[in-house]
């Protein structure tokens, strides 16, 4: 069982299929692989992306606010979900900058109730549409490439971009570095975090938008399930240091390619997906032993 075998590997439609299922891991992860260079962790991405996924078509089916046309209401639908992920996200950025909360700890209670928030939005009730102007983002196409796709590069090249050239970027890397030293050297410590965690939150809100396009429907109990292990397994498998101090946005997206191109190659294999997962880990423990072993070298 390899990649040359498998049927129809290098067709445009299997490129097409891996494509659009890895945009929004890859969109999550660079959020996930800004918080981790500062040394944290963001366990509630996929339950942002399920607040943000609950809210939107509340608001441009007309549940709430009931705007008028349709291209407003999806308009404000887009910037409001987003919106309340990334202050979702601050949040959590809050707890761990102004209260000195463990992230794994200070994350985890979006993670149980952030899902819970977005089921009780919805009632628990599966919310169907048909809105071309909304599903754009997750089914349209420009000059024959994927609009999601667009977009993760677009976000992929600004945060490449973003570490290499922004006095920002480099003080993301000093806390993760060293704290202690980052304070010394004026970094403001305490907004840094706040600023990469709402980050992570409006990115979270971006890729629950485009799942929910996908589907043509939104589904609390599901949009987002598992996002935060694929996202930390992306970062992980790129090379960024789970301990903080260094990061590599190409690194994840390469992370998250892999990762989906191993996981599709044992399913066009017969292999089940149960078994692809525990495959998936085995690479996570890999990434992490060699980076440990960088380290000690």
């Amino acid at each position: 069982m390899n990649i040359a075998i498998t049927p129809n590997f290098l067709s445009l439609q299997t490129l097409n299929v891996n494509l659009t299922q890895v945009c929004t891991i890859v969109i999550v992860a660079v959020g996930m692989t800004l918080v981790i260079a500062t040394g944290g962790i963001d366990l509630s991405v996929g339950s942002l992306m399920a607040i943000s996924g609950a809210l939107a078509p509340m608001i441009f089916m007309g549940t709430i606010l009931g705007i008028d046309p349709v291209w407003l209401a999806v308009t404000v639908a887009i910037i409001i979900s987003v919106g309340v992920a990334g202050l979702l996200g601050a949040f959590n950025g809050w707890l761990v900058a102004k209260f000195d909360i463990q992230p794994i700890v200070a994350t985890l209670v979006l993670f149980i109730a952030g899902r819970g928030i977005a089921q009780v939005m919805t009632n628990g009730n599966l919310q169907v549409f048909h809105v071309p102007e909304f599903q754009f983002i997750g089914l349209g196409r420009v000059f024959g490439l994927p609009f999601q796709a667009i977009i993760m590069a677009v976000i992929v090249i600004g945060a490449a971009w973003m570490f290499r050239r922004t006095v920002f970027g480099r003080q993301i890397l000093a806390v993760g570095g060293n704290q202690n030293a980052a304070v010394l050297s004026g970094v403001p410590v305490s907004r840094v975090k706040i600023a990469v965690y709402t980050i992570s939150g409006l990115l979270s809100g971006i890729a629950g938008l485009i799942v929910i396009a996908i589907n043509s429907a939104s589904d609390a109990n599901l949009v987002g399930m598992g996002m935060e292990l694929d996202a930390i397994a992306a970062v992980a498998v790129g090379g960024t240091l789970l301990s903080g101090g260094r990061a590599s946005i190409w690194g994840t997206l390469l992370g998250a390619m892999t990762i989906q191109i191993v996981r599709y190659t044992l399913l066009a294999n017969g292999v089940p997906d149960a078994a692809a997962m525990v495959v998936k880990a085995a690479i996570i423990i890999a990434a992490v032993w060699l980076q440990r072993k960088a380290r000690t070298s």
